[in-house]
């Protein structure tokens, strides 16, 4: 009983769903089979900017919140980083639907092997559970992109899994379509033995900066840190606040950059420039005064277009 309460009520082996296998569909009366597996209607765009990464305090991940189907915009506020478990959390890049599925699956899985075993599942074993959960359905039309990371055992831990059951470990994923310009910020400014500081700040900016070239990422930054104690949610702010803000302290890689003086303003050579103004159009205000060898060259060059004199 203790069991069922957990992974919530099961429905008897008759009346539970099962999806249909790769030769299994069932087919409505009237059509060809070669029909349904084929696209209905036109394809629409989707796209995200979600990363994460492994360092010494721990696993960040971050990801934009902007929900997007083609052109529309179906939701600006979505969460797209989902705890797992109290030592572990995911991205989500993909299909919304999907996505949220196969997650409270892993999610009921996960808090079934802890009650079996007695202790936290590793990162390793979620992620490959995860993996060998979406490889039997694979063709089948998932979308599934994940970055899987967490603290266990033997320290921070990074996995990505994907919908036809790649599994692959690594220090840093980025997911989605604003994933290109995500990695070029991370490339430049990740270090493992970064400050905690310095890891928030990159993982902003990266999602920023993809958020600002990749129409379909934006919204808000939503920003969660796993550390050995459990995962925490640090902030939510707005991707273009940070594109535009000022930069941030600790971040890395970057310098500060001097200032770029003005451009002296100086009034163009003519009789206003001279104190002989006929027509009324003085110096600019402000403007500095020129320097004697130019004006003598101004003047000289006046001079000179009149030609001799008889």
């Amino acid at each position: 009983m203790a069991l069922e309460s957990v992974c919530s009520w099961r429905a008897p082996e008759g009346l539970r769903p099962r999806l249909p296998g790769a030769g299994d569909w069932a087919l409505p009366g009237g059509r060809a089979p070669r029909a349904l597996p084929q696209p209905q209607g036109p394809a629409l765009a989707h796209g995200t900017t979600t990363l994460a990464f492994r360092f010494r305090h721990g696993v960040i991940a971050a990801a934009d919140t902007r929900s997007s189907c083609g052109s529309y915009v179906a939701c600006p506020a979505s969460q797209k980083v989902i705890p797992v478990h109290r030592h572990l959390v995911g991205t989500t890049s993909g299909t919304s639907a999907d996505c949220a599925t196969w997650y409270r699956i892993l999610q009921r899985e996960l808090r079934l092997r802890a009650l079996r075993e007695g202790r936290l599942p590793s990162v390793a074993g979620a992620a490959k559970l995860l993996a060998a959960m979406l490889f039997r359905y694979r063709g089948l039309g998932l979308c599934v992109a994940t970055a899987l990371g967490g603290w266990d055992q033997a320290g921070p831990a990074l996995f990505y899994v994907y919908s036809d059951g790649t599994l692959l470990a690594g220090d840093v994923f980025s997911a989605g379509s604003g994933s290109p310009y995500a990695y070029g910020v991370l490339d430049r400014g990740y270090r493992y033995d970064m400050t905690v500081q310095e890891a928030y700040c990159l993982a902003r900016r990266a999602v920023a900066h993809a958020a600002r070239r990749d129409a379909y990422s934006g919204g808000s930054v939503d920003l969660y840190h796993v550390k050995e104690s459990g995962w925490e949610r640090v902030s939510r702010e707005d991707a273009c606040a940070l594109y535009a803000g000022p930069q941030e302290a600790g971040d890395p890689g970057e310098e500060a950059a001097a200032p770029t003086p003005e451009p002296a303003l100086l009034s163009p050579p003519g009789p206003g420039a001279h104190g002989s103004n006929r027509r009324g159009a003085g110096a600019l205000p402000g403007a500095r005064k020129p320097e004697r060898g130019w004006e003598e060259r101004a003047v000289w060059g006046r001079h000179a277009d009149r030609g001799p004199r008889e």
